[in-house]
């Protein structure tokens, strides 16, 4: 796959990612965290406002991959 293929397919993939897990982790916290504390909703959305970074590095890994020499 062309290293520039590679890259818009990341970049699609990552603002996919970041669109669901933010969803996904707000509406966790809405119908959990209801009457919870405060430190509870700061620990919670500290958590999971840097777990989105592992699945992203991921990404950014396979994006990064040096494409094939091409024969000529």
């Amino acid at each position: 796959m062309p290293p520039r293929l590679r890259k818009l397919i990341g970049t699609v993939l990552i603002i996919i990612l970041v669109l669901v897990y933010a969803l996904v982790a707000t509406t966790i916290a809405a119908a959990t965290l209801g009457q919870s504390p405060w430190y509870i909703h700061l620990l919670y959305f500290t958590v999971t406002g840097l777990l989105w970074i592992l699945p992203a590095m991921l990404i950014i890994k396979w994006m990064e991959k040096p494409g094939k020499p091409r024969d000529e």
